[in-house]
């Protein structure tokens, strides 16, 4: 259950931001134990100015091209999952579309599963439980 925030900066082709979609998506399914039909996710473009972050915090340099991913969960996941889901981000983004490790930051938030109604103002994943 997984929604991912995507920032970058305007101006990538409709290929690029379906690689990155796609490529995010896969490394869910492959080191974070979502399911293949579990995807939400949407693509924020900003202007020059809009997405404001330091070129060597932690890391860098970063370039114009800096992604973030935001993704807010509702199952907990272990320091060894989160690594492993982090590697593997940044490996399939340097594969497609070309995006430099530098360049790639993510934050994962958990959240409780009242928190969460996918529709009819429904709280799905309390019923499941």
């Amino acid at each position: 259950m997984p929604f991912t925030r995507i920032s970058l900066h305007r101006g990538k082709s409709p290929e690029y931001l379906k690689a990155i979609s796609d490529n995010f998506h896969r490394a869910m399914v492959e080191t974070f134990n979502v399911p293949e039909a579990d995807r939400f996710q949407t693509i924020h473009q900003l202007e020059p100015g809009e997405l404001i972050f330091d070129r060597n915090y932690f890391g860098g340099p970063r370039s114009d091209d800096f992604i973030f991913f935001d993704v807010t969960i509702g199952r907990p996941r272990s320091a060894e999952v989160k690594q492993a889901f982090y590697r593997r981000i940044v490996e399939l983004l340097a594969d497609a579309p070309g995006v430099r490790p530098e360049d790639v930051m993510v934050t994962v938030t958990t959240t409780q599963l009242e928190d969460w109604s996918f529709s009819n103002g429904i709280a799905q994943m309390l019923e499941k439980a």
